[in-house]
């Protein structure tokens, strides 16, 4: 745990939250700054910064709570006719709390979410067949 960050202090039981889920690995409450009513979060109890420091079974784990988290929204009262997974992995890709942490929050038609980006970028296949070796030489390092 990190005495500085905010999830750690909730999942020490330091902050106030609305708790959904726990167990020994993993943890779900709602988010105080909701999206939509029925946001809430998937944490890894550890403090874990980045995507890639969880490893592959404590990420199936956060997968597969967010999967049951999803379920419940739909299963509620609540307005859902869809649902996002968002994850922001480092401050450029709005990662505002360093801890790892996954968003499941219903969708309905005129809830004010979006996502804005350039899409009209269209790669050459010889662009994109480096752009995909660089990965795979990275995948390759790991």
């Amino acid at each position: 745990m990190d005495g500085n960050c905010v999830f750690c202090g909730i999942i020490a039981g330091e902050t106030e939250a609305t708790f959904l889920h726990e167990d020994d690995e993993v943890v779900a409450f709602m988010d105080i700054n909701p999206v939509t009513p029925g946001h809430l979060m998937v944490v890894p109890r550890a403090h874990l910064r980045y995507l890639a420091d969880i490893d592959d079974r404590l990420g199936a784990h956060v997968f597969n709570i967010a999967q049951r988290m999803a379920g419940a929204l739909r299963a509620s009262s609540l307005r859902c006719e869809g649902i996002n997974l968002f994850y922001a992995d480092g401050e450029v890709a709005f990662q505002e709390v360093p801890h790892a942490h996954l968003h499941v929050f219903p969708r309905y038609t005129g809830d004010g979410f979006t996502i804005d980006a350039d899409w009209s970028q269209s790669p050459s296949r010889d662009e994109l067949d480096e752009i995909g070796a660089r990965i795979r030489d990275a995948l390759g390092r790991l």
